[in-house]
Formats: C-alpha cells, sequence, structure tokens
C-alpha cells in the first residue's frame, strides 16, 4: 500500500506456506464481512426500523477500509508489520462483538467501523507480508491465491450469512468472527516473523486526509439525495458532492506534487495498466450494486427465506470458482485483450437481464442470470489483473497490486452508494406520481430496474475501456519487487 524499503529476499522462507496460510485466512474474513451483512439488511432494517439508511451498514465499513487501506500500509513500515496485523485482528475481533451487541442502528454503524479499522489493517499488510515471505520467483504464486481468496470472501459472504441468519438471528454474522478470530490471532502471534520497521519513511498525511474526507463527503451526498427530506437540490446534498469532488480533485493535484504520495499516480502514464484498473473499477462498481440489491428482492419482493436466499446465491460463487480458474488458462492462449473485454460483455448482458426482474419470477429466473454475471466476470477478472501486473515494471508490481485491490474496494463502495441512489430515487419518484408508498412493489421493482441498467451501462463502459488497452511488454529481467 504504502512505499517499502526494496525487498531483498532471495529464497523463500522455510514456513513460507504455513504463513501464506494464516495470511489468507484473515483476508478471507476481512473481505468475507465486506458482503456477508447484505444477506441480513432486510432482517435489520425491519428488527432495529432502520428505514433507507439501512446501507450505511455495509457502505460505512467499506468506506472505512477503502479510505485507511493505503493508510495502514505506510504504518506497517513504522511500527512492523506483524505488530500491526495482529493489532488488526484484535480490533476486528472487539469490533466484531460490538456489532452484535448494538442497540440501533447508528451504534451499529459505529462499530461497524470499528472492524472495518481492523479489516483494513488484515487487508492491507497482508500482501507486504506475503512479499516478505516468499521470493520474486514464487510471489507471483503467492499473491495469486490471494487475489483467489478475496474473491471468494466477497463471494461466499450471502450465502453463509443467509444460513447463520436463518438459523440463529443477525447477530450471529458478527459473533461468529469472535471464536474464529481469537484462533487467528494466535496463529499469527506464533507463526509470523518479524519484520524490519523503517521510521524514516515519510507520511502523505495531507493526501490521506483530503481523500478520506473527499470520499466520505461524496459518498454522504449520494446517500442523501434520494431521500424524500432532502432531494437532489436540497442546499446540503449539493454541498456535500461539490464539497466531495473539489476534495478529491485536490487530492490528485497534490499527489502529483508530493515526493511520497499516497497513492502513486506514475503508473497511470502505461496505459494497458490503466485501462485494466478502470476496467476492474468499473465491473466492481456493478458488482457493489448487485450485492446491494439482489437480498432485497429475493427476500422482499420473492419472500424467500435468508436460508433459501442465500442458497440462490450460490450460484454466483460456484460459477467463479469455476470459471476463474479456466479464465487464467485462456489468457495463455487468447489474447487478454479479447478475453478480458469479451467476459466483461457477457457481463454487461447478465446485469441487463437482471433489469426485467419481477415478482413473477421463481429461484430459477435468478440462478441463471448470476450465472451469466460471473462466467463473464471469470474470464475477466484474472487475466485482466494478469494484465495491470505484467503492464507495470517489475520494481513497482507490489505498489500495482495494492492499487489493484484498492480499485476493488473502492468500486464496491461507489457500486453500492450508486445502486442506492439510483433505486431509492426513481421508487419515491414512482410512489408520489402515482399516490402509492415507496415500498409498494411496483414501485420497488422499477427502481431496481433502472439500477441494473445502470450496472449494464458502467459494465459495458468497462468492456469499452478494456478493448483499448492494447498489448503490455513485459520486461524480461527480474528485479526485486518492492513490499505493498
Amino acid at each position: 500500500m504504502s512505499v517499502s524499503p526494496v525487498s531483498t529476499v532471495t529464497e523463500s522462507s522455510p514456513n513460507k506456506w504455513i504463513i501464506l496460510g494464516t495470511i489468507m485466512f484473515g483476508t478471507f474474513m476481512s473481505t468475507l464481512d465486506s458482503s456477508i451483512v447484505n444477506i441480513a439488511l432486510p432482517t435489520i432494517r425491519r428488527e432495529l426500523n432502520a428505514g433507507d439508511s439501512v446501507e450505511w451498514i455495509v457502505l460505512c465499513y467499506l468506506l472505512t477500509t477503502t479510505s485507511t487501506l493505503l493508510i495502514m500500509g505506510k504504518l506497517s513500515d513504522w511500527v512492523g508489520r506483524r505488530q500491526l496485523y495482529i493489532t488488526g485482528f484484535c480490533v476486528f475481533v472487539l469490533g466484531s462483538l460490538l456489532c452484535g451487541l448494538v442497540w440501533n442502528l447508528w451504534s451499529l454503524v459505529s462499530f461497524r467501523v470499528l472492524q472495518g479499522l481492523g479489516a483494513s489493517m488484515i487487508y492491507a499488510i497482508g500482501p507486504a507480508i506475503i512479499s516478505d515471505t516468499f521470493s520474486p520467483k514464487e510471489r507471483g504464486q503467492a499473491l495469486g491465491l490471494m487475489g483467489s481468496i478475496v474473491a471468494a470472501g466477497a463471494s461466499a459472504g450471502p450465502v453463509i450469512g443467509g444460513l447463520l441468519l436463518g438459523k440463529f438471528g443477525w447477530s450471529s454474522i458478527f459473533f461468529v468472527n469472535v471464536p474464529i478470530g481469537l484462533i487467528a490471532i494466535w496463529r499469527a502471534w506464533t507463526i509470523l516473523p518479524e519484520s524490519p520497521k523503517v521510521t524514516t519513511a515519510r507520511f502523505d498525511l495531507v493526501g490521506a486526509g483530503l481523500f478520506l474526507i473527499g470520499v466520505t463527503t461524496l459518498l454522504t451526498g449520494l446517500d442523501f439525495g434520494p431521500e424524500t427530506r432532502y432531494g437532489w437540490n436540497d442546499p446540503l446534498v449539493v454541498g456535500l458532492l461539490s464539497t466531495g469532488i473539489i476534495l478529491l480533485v485536490l487530492f490528485l493535484l497534490w499527489e502529483m506534487r508530493v515526493s511520497e504520495p499516497m497513492l502513486r499516480l506514475s503508473l497511470f502514464r502505461i496505459k494497458p495498466f490503466t485501462a485494466a484498473i478502470l476496467a476492474a473499477f468499473f465491473g466492481f462498481v456493478a458488482s457493489g450494486g448487485n450485492l446491494f440489491i439482489i437480498p432485497f428482492f429475493l427476500q422482499q419482493l420473492l419472500g424467500l427465506s435468508p436460508e433459501r436466499a442465500g442458497l440462490v446465491l450460490l450460484a454466483g460463487p460456484l460459477t467463479l470458482s469455476i470459471i476463474a480458474p479456466l479464465g487464467g488458462y485462456l489468457s495463455s492462449r487468447i489474447s487478454i485483450r479479447w478475453l478480458s473485454s469479451a467476459g466483461l460483455l457477457i457481463t454487461a448482458f447478465g446485469y441487463f437481464t437482471f433489469s426485467f426482474l419481477d415478482t413473477s419470477w421463481d429461484w430459477k429466473e435468478v440462478i441463471w442470470r448470476s450465472s451469466l454475471v460471473s462466467l463473464g466476470f471469470g474470464l475477466f477478472q484474472s487475466p485482466n489483473s494478469s494484465s495491470a501486473l505484467n503492464s507495470a515494471p517489475l520494481a513497482q508490481r507490489g505498489i500495482a497490486s495494492s492499487m489493484i485491490a484498492f480499485m476493488r474496494n473502492l468500486g464496491f463502495v461507489v457500486g453500492i452508494a450508486l445502486a442506492a441512489a439510483v433505486w431509492y430515487s426513481t421508487r419515491n419518484r414512482y410512489a408520489l406520481a402515482h399516490g402509492v408508498t415507496p415500498e409498494a412493489t411496483a414501485a420497488q421493482l422499477l427502481g431496481m430496474h433502472y439500477a441494473y441498467l445502470i450496472m449494464a451501462a458502467l459494465v459495458l463502459i468497462g468492456a469499452i475501456i478494456s478493448f483499448s488497452r492494447g498489448t503490455a511488454v513485459q520486461p524480461s529481467s527480474p528485479v526485486p519487487v518492492p513490499a505493498l
């Protein structure tokens, strides 16, 4: 996440696979919690009387993780990776315990922020520990396995959450982290090696502040805009959106001139790399929107129980787990430009078919569409990530990897906020025009239709960007890779 001293590891640690397993376990838990709550949102909304603000239960976690991801990487240089990683797990477990004991919506949101801080430490530092553990020759394979765990955690969340919710109630999706997290802390304390500290590195405090406040302000405006008490023309909403955009522009300008930036923009001069991560960003925006909306459709409009809804959502992860290795295999035989772009076109078509969702559907209608979306994304994701890493200079591959993770999280955050804004705005306008409540089935369906049309359009833009990437030239001589 930050520029660490160039790793001088030439041989892998004897305990490399045990260390990798420990890091993969932590990464799975932190990414799982970015999506496991989605399936419980309708239940939490009802039991906590949360209303439309329920999206902040998910959004605050992703926003906290995304906005602090690069900061935690820098802190790991100062205090040591092992120390901060274990601290992150302790914070994560404490946050999980408190989330299960909440008394209202905003107490849950507050403790989700604490949980997100812990997850950020785990997620940001894991790749750096792997870079310290594996030799340059094996590092790519290890980081590739980490990428698979990230995808598995995000995809499995709704499924595991649905099973826990149906059997033990919504608090169980937080309580289950406590015993598992304590085991993970013990394993990390026992297994992870000490890492050197770099106290001379400078920290881009201005950049971190501009980004954190800018993203938070912008997404808050997107959340308030569709609410009936505000509206898009409300001075508060206009002020939040304008301030957020200005701060993010200032963040980019600052990053261009500071000597040790929080986010390295020099890589964006490489066209294949830029095309790859922008295409990924649009794809993950759509994924975030879909993960937010589909549980409400299955439970509120189709009337499925949480267990059945979770099983229906299993179609996506299963398809992805089968197709993702195939995508990696085909990438060595088919041009990545064509393979990734074709995958996004299939995904865009899948989201387009979701724009016709109706209460007459049964579970099979959702399953084949979810499988279609995952089929395309499985063909896209691995080749696209490989393209991004191969386009970057070997000495900056660690930084390139962290940027891909950063854009993935940012995509999920923006996707949830955007899907909620489109869904709520359309639903509320329909309700006012037809004299019905916003919770009316027709109003809900129309809002969801438009949200999925937006998702399809964004993925289509991603496909066009992906096709424009050209061909990356991979450097031939191996050089040390900086830790993330």
